[in-house]
């Protein structure tokens, strides 16, 4: 296979283990700071807020509303050919965190800003679990 024909993978870090383990297991697990009780999205190692390194890792529910996105009608690169139309979104979760990520949904039309939005644990390869979002029923 023409290794820019295939789909990137995150790379697990000391730092993002304990993100991704918990997609594993079908668990969103956000950091959040003990110190100003900021939460703190994309895995760090100090606070965003207050430059604490007291953070710690608490359960979320994966349920928010879609904040910002795009239809992507072309390939955004060549390893994604097989998946457009593909809808690119921001989604805000109940905590406040706001996600990048994908919509899973048969119609891209159907999606608007402030479609509540419900997670998915996309197993894409072996140990590689992805959280993408549907519209909630």
């Amino acid at each position: 296979m023409d290794p820019l024909a295939e789909v990137p993978l995150p790379p697990r870090t000391p730092t993002t283990a304990p993100y991704w383990e918990a997609l594993d297991r079908g668990e969103l697990l956000l950091q959040r700071c003990a110190a100003c009780g900021a939460w703190v999205h994309y895995p760090r190692i100090r606070c965003s807020s207050c430059l604490s390194d007291r953070l710690t890792w608490e359960r979320v529910e994966p349920t928010g509303t879609v904040h910002a996105f795009s239809v992507a009608r072309r390939a955004t690169a060549p390893m994604f050919a097989d998946a457009v139309p593909q809808v690119i979104a921001v989604v805000e979760l109940e905590v406040g965190v706001r996600l990048t990520t994908t919509i899973v949904v048969d119609e891209p039309s159907s999606v608007r800003t402030g479609t509540p939005v419900t997670g998915v644990f996309d197993r894409v390869a072996d140990g590689v679990t992805l959280l993408r979002f549907r519209p909630t029923p």
